[in-house]
């Protein structure tokens, strides 16, 4: 059984990724020139994982080929931990903002 205090800490540390994660998510939206797209879709599929987790629908159809794309880069982090993709979220993130700048 873990105390209160634990459960506290754990929270808050949760809470203090999640925090990192949205300035993360907002600070991607802002670089200063545009990353490759299999860049763009690795960011894709981890914030789907960190936000919704496990893939939940069907693949696109064959003719649409960026949505096939988006799906199948979330599809690779299936089994990923929402906590844990969060973490990896934000690490591509810092290091985009490294490459590309703000």
């Amino acid at each position: 059984i873990t105390s209160c205090s634990e459960t506290l800490s754990t929270n808050t540390q949760h809470t203090k990724m999640s925090e990192a994660f949205t300035k993360a998510a907002e600070d991607v939206k802002n670089l200063k020139s545009k990353p490759a797209d299999d860049e763009m879709l690795s960011v894709y599929g981890l914030y789907k994982q960190a936000t919704v987790g496990d893939v939940n629908t069907a693949r696109p159809g064959m003719l649409d080929f960026k949505g096939k794309a988006k799906w199948d880069s979330w599809e690779k982090q299936k089994g990923t931990s929402k906590e844990d993709a969060e973490g990896k979220y934000i690490d591509v993130v810092k290091g985009l903002i490294e490459k590309y700048g703000l």
